[in-house]
C-alpha cells in the first residue's frame, strides 16, 4: 500500500509554516525528494513530498512490485494528488519535476495551491515543439503501443540519455541505481496524443487570472524536456495576467533535482519563493 504523503513536517516554525508539498515525475519515487524537504523544512517551510498511487512506501517495494504502477494516467494521478493536499491545514505551494511539473500546473489551474513551480515540466497540451532528444527519450515507452497501460523501466543507458547526459558517467550510473523505478506508461502516451484531443488529460486552464505566481524552469541540456518545450508552454501563458516567469540553467540536464548539483536548483526555488513573498 502506498503512503499518502511522505515525511510530512511542521517545519520549523510550527504549524502556521507555509505547506510545500513536491510532486515527483516518471521513474522516480518521492523518497528522491528528501533532501529537498529538509532543505525547505531547515528553511521555515512544512515541506512533504507526495507519491503517485500505486508507489510502494519506498523505491524498493516499488521495484519489487511494477504491477502496481502500471495504468495509471494524469487524471488518476492529479485527483490522487488533489485528495492528499486537501488534507492539508492550507492550501499549499507545489513543487514538481518532469511530469510532476506538469501536475503542479494542472493543480495551480485548478485554484488548489497558492503558487506553484515547474521544473522542467512534461509538456501540457498545446505545446507543438518536440525536439528529436525529446523523441528518443519518450522512445522505451512510445516505441511500442501495447505500452500502454503497462509500468516500464529504464535500462542504464536510457535513464543516463533521458535524466543523466549532463551528468558524468560514474554519477549517472549511481543515480539509475539509486533512484530509478518502473513507471506508468499511459501518461506519456496521453503527452504525446494530447495536441489531437479537444479533452487531454494534460490540458492546464493557462488563462486563470485569479492563480498564484507560477515559476518554469529549464535545463539547458535536458534531453528529456528540451528547454525549448518549456519556452513553448511559457509562451501559453501569455494571455493571462497572472504571474508566470521562466528561469533557464545552463548546463542542467532532467536530473538536476536529484544529482549532485540539487541544492543549486533548490537555493534558486527557494530565492523565487522568497522574492514573492510566499
Amino acid at each position: 500500500m502506498a503512503e499518502k504523503i511522505w515525511e510530512v513536517s511542521e517545519g520549523t516554525d510550527g504549524p502556521a509554516s507555509q505547506p510545500v508539498v513536491f510532486i515527483h515525475g516518471l521513474w522516480l519515487h518521492a523518497e528522491s525528494w528528501k533532501p529537498w524537504v529538509e532543505y525547505f523544512n531547515k528553511n521555515g517551510y512544512a515541506a512533504s513530498a507526495v507519491n503517485w498511487p500505486g508507489d510502494g512506501h519506498n523505491i524498493g517495494a516499488t521495484r519489487e512490485n511494477p504491477s502496481s504502477v502500471a495504468g495509471y494516467g494524469v487524471d488518476e494521478v492529479a485527483d490522487y494528488i488533489t485528495g492528499e493536499i486537501a488534507k492539508l491545514p492550507e492550501k499549499p505551494i507545489l513543487i514538481g519535476h518532469s511530469f510532476g511539473g506538469l501536475l503542479a500546473q494542472l493543480l495551480l489551474g485548478r485554484g488548489l495551491a497558492v503558487a506553484a513551480i515547474a521544473i522542467d515540466p512534461a509538456p501540457i497540451q498545446g505545446v507543438f515543439v518536440l525536439p528529436l532528444s525529446a523523441i528518443k527519450a519518450s522512445l522505451p515507452v512510445l516505441g511500442n503501443p501495447l505500452n500502454f497501460g503497462k509500468a516500464i523501466s529504464l535500462t542504464e543507458e536510457q535513464f543516463r540519455f533521458a535524466f543523466a547526459n549532463a551528468r558524468p558517467h560514474h554519477e549517472a550510473k549511481e543515480l539509475w541505481a539509486k533512484h530509478a523505478i518502473p513507471a506508468p506508461a499511459r501518461p506519456i502516451f496521453q503527452a504525446a496524443t494530447a495536441n489531437l484531443n479537444p479533452f487531454a488529460a494534460t490540458k492546464v486552464n493557462t488563462a486563470n487570472a485569479t492563480r498564484g505566481p507560477l515559476l518554469l524552469t529549464a535545463g539547458l541540456e535536458d534531453n528529456t524536456v528540451p528547454p525549448a518545450m518549456v519556452r513553448s508552454a511559457f509562451n501559453l501563458y501569455a494571455k493571462s495576467p497572472a504571474v508566470t516567469e521562466l528561469k533557464e540553467f545552463p548546463r542542467r540536464g532532467h536530473s538536476l533535482v536529484i544529482d549532485g548539483g540539487w541544492l543549486d536548483i533548490a537555493e534558486a526555488c527557494l530565492h523565487w519563493l522568497q522574492e514573492k513573498k510566499l
